[in-house]
């Protein structure tokens, strides 16, 4: 399979009427991943053996901007410096999505620091309406890691 432009800007076109933030294919030697940013869409291509062509200004028409829209609810900040992790292992489901309801005191997300991973729990119950960073980004003191509403 090769990654044509057509076929990355069809996957992006998928992501955005589908409300997805991201989608990853491999086949064989090459793999891409697709994620869409709030406001715009971030494409990873990387093959071993070829490089991918770029194709993010056709992928990033096809997703609607949102950046007039405000965040709503509260937000759950980060306590420390450190790496965020949605999930407990890479292969373990995240502990919330965009959509899942928490209670105070569930676990939302992890902060590696110094090599210490550290539970990061909900101060609120609500749903989550929007999570701001990406697994495996590294967070300052006070970042907005997510909103809960």
């Amino acid at each position: 399979m090769k990654f044509e432009t057509d076929y990355i800007e069809k996957l992006a076109k998928i992501i955005a009427d589908n409300g997805l933030t991201e989608i990853s294919l491999e086949d064989g030697e090459q793999a891409i991943t697709i994620r869409k940013d709030l406001p715009e869409v971030n494409m990873v291509a990387s093959s071993p053996a070829v490089a991918a062509p770029q194709a993010a200004p056709a992928a990033a028409q096809a997703a609607p901007a949102k950046q007039t829209e405000e965040p709503k609810g509260k937000a759950i900040t980060s306590p420390m410096v450190g790496t965020f992790y949605a999930a407990s292992s890479p292969e373990a489901n995240p502990f919330v999505e965009v959509g899942s309801n928490v209670n105070v005191g569930d676990v939302v997300c992890i902060i590696e620091a110094m090599k210490l991973m550290n539970e990061i729990k909900s101060e609120q119950a609500g749903k989550v309406v929007q999570i701001c960073v990406k697994n495996g980004d590294p967070v300052e003191y006070g970042q907005v890691l997510m909103y809960v509403e």
